[in-house]
């Protein structure tokens, strides 16, 4: 059974920065449900393995996954990869071209094809259903992909004390009588709750 393949996502993140995530497999495999990356042959090609359910079938596969080119100027990746099911005669062949654009926005806009040939009892489930595993399996990636790259575009709010040390410290000061006080609430109620007694805490 033979399929393509066409997804499209946005991160708030900087060209290059998405572009280096997508050439670095270990940080992808992070994002790719059931993915796991076993060895690294060579700075090209890399042998790993994944697991996915389609239905009430659940199979996993070993193979080889190559990139084939790889273009700094127009932020192009092409992946090939060949795996063959471990548990049974199934097998998989992709073949992924990954476009990294700058959005006006200064975010990013990741487009993927992918053209995809499966053999084995997978195609029983049939194309429809097929399709909709992918589909959901790239919303995960996205989304995952998103939060990573996103949350090293956000400021780390820890870092803004340091321009201000005396500024930390009262904050700290200020904000340990909060912490006493809703402690000391707790174990008013606790203790309140076990005696039956309706006294009213003292602030």
């Amino acid at each position: 059974m033979a399929f393509k393949i066409e997804e499209r996502f946005e991160v708030q993140a900087p060209v290059e920065r998405v572009w280096k995530y997508l050439i670095d497999p270990k940080r992808v495999v992070e994002c790719l449900p059931g993915a796991e990356l076993i060895e690294q042959q060579d700075e090209h090609t890399f042998l790993g393995a994944i697991k996915v359910k389609v239905g009430p079938l659940s199979m996993s596969y070993k193979g080889q996954a190559k990139f084939t080119e790889i273009n700094e100027q127009t932020h192009q990746v092409r992946m090939v990869g060949d795996a063959r099911e471990v548990s049974g005669s199934g097998s998989t062949k992709v073949s992924m071209l990954s476009t990294v654009s700058p959005l006006a926005n200064g975010g990013s806009e990741v487009l993927v094809n992918a053209d995809i040939d499966l053999v084995g009892k997978i195609v029983q489930f049939g194309r429809g259903m097929i399709q909709e595993v992918s589909k959901q399996m790239f919303r995960q990636f996205s989304t995952c992909v998103k939060k990573q790259l996103e949350a090293e575009e956000t400021p780390q709010p820890q870092q803004q004390p340091q321009n201000n040390p005396a500024e930390s410290e009262t904050k700290a000061v200020a904000a340990a009588p909060l912490a006493f006080r809703a402690l000391w609430a707790i174990i008013v109620r606790f203790f309140g709750g076990l005696f039956g007694r309706g006294e009213t805490t003292k602030h």
